[in-house]
């Protein structure tokens, strides 16, 4: 199908929302409850375990028996009580990664306790637009240290309907703000992956909104997942990678195949390049990515550079384009934001 279309539906036995441009899937979100007790995004009470002197971060006693990671430990004590949100999901054995920056998710409004200010969206650049948006903002009189940020798609939504989730989202600040005294305890899930899509995936609209039983298959999301669950991905001209996630990093090469001609390998590389955000996202995986590219001559790199760092830069995960290394293999490390995807699949074997 052409065009913009959100996918409702289940995967692996769970509740999952797909995005498709054109045919493709370019965004998956599936509940990943069952197989972690703490997902990205929840929000909870931790308690100070240990500072971590060298490494200048705590661990922190965390709800259902977990640990997790906060790095910056300026200002806190052991034994302390403070509020946490997941960023990211915790390799096997390690802990979970935290942050103290609290953020608060809404269709058109984000509320960020501990960061004032009135912030509206860079997209929005009608000025007058711009000016009403902050004044909304202003008028809902958030707390001294409580920030909102006004989302794009706001600038075509009703003020009243703005207003009331910003309402309520800064009502759900407060409580939670109330409640940082205690012993390890979640205070509010993240959200489901059909809220997550609803939020996210709304601007700009979509031209089709697919639910029901088969929906998934019905709209060639089975499809794509079956082919994100091998490690070999096809290319133009009968290139090929493999992307194989090891307990390190992940690991991906590159091959052109039966293509012998002068420009196969740069070929080869470029759509490995084009296509690798959405293909870590999709399958889940961050960390150290080391990449071992089809053979091009050193003075091609620039181009190459170039190609990855247009890919990546509307990536929302944070990414950082580490560089080449003396044996000529690329590097990368992303955030890991999303358990991945074999292992959701194989949970639900």
């Amino acid at each position: 199908m052409k065009g913009r279309q959100v996918v409702l539906g289940q995967l692996f036995g769970a509740e999952a929302a797909a995005l498709m441009e054109d045919g493709q899937l370019v965004d998956l979100l599936v509940d990943a409850g069952a197989l972690a007790p703490l997902v990205p995004g929840d929000i909870c009470r931790g308690v100070v375990e240990r500072l971590m002197k060298g490494q200048g971060g705590v661990f922190l006693r965390l709800p259902e028996g977990q640990r997790g990671y906060l790095r910056d430990r300026s200002g806190l004590r052991e034994g302390q009580s403070l509020l946490v949100q997941v960023t990211g999901v915790a390799s096997e054995g390690k802990a979970v990664p935290v942050t103290a920056r609290i953020l608060l998710r809404g269709r058109h409004v984000l509320v960020t306790p501990g960061a004032p200010g009135i912030n509206v969206s860079r997209r929005i650049r009608d000025e007058g637009a711009r000016a009403q948006l902050a004044a909304l903002g202003a008028a809902a009189r958030p707390p001294e240290r409580t920030g909102i940020i006004i989302r794009s798609i706001a600038e075509a939504a009703d003020p009243d309907e703005i207003a009331e989730e910003l309402r309520g989202l800064l009502d759900l600040s407060a409580r939670i703000g109330g409640e940082a005294d205690g012993p390890p305890e979640l205070l509010l899930g993240a959200p489901s992956p059909h809220e997550l899509a609803w939020m996210e995936w709304s601007d700009p609209e979509p031209d089709a909104v697919e639910e029901g039983e088969d929906s998934f298959a019905r709209c060639g999301v089975l499809e794509a997942v079956d082919a994100l669950l091998a490690p070999e991905m096809s290319l133009p001209g009968g290139a090929h990678a493999v992307i194989e996630p090891t307990r390190a990093l992940v690991a991906i090469d590159v091959n052109t195949g039966n293509d012998t001609s002068p420009a196969a390998a740069l070929k080869a590389d470029i759509a490995l390049a084009r296509d690798l955000p959405r293909q870590l996202r999709l399958r889940g995986l961050g960390g150290q990515v080391v990449i071992d590219f089809a053979p091009i001559p050193k003075r091609d790199r620039a181009t190459l550079d170039q190609v990855l760092g247009a890919a990546f830069r509307g990536e929302g995960a944070e990414t950082s384009l580490i560089g080449w290394t003396a044996m000529g293999l690329y590097e990368i490390n992303r955030k890991r934001d999303r358990i991945p995807l074999r292992r959701l699949a194989k949970g639900a074997g």
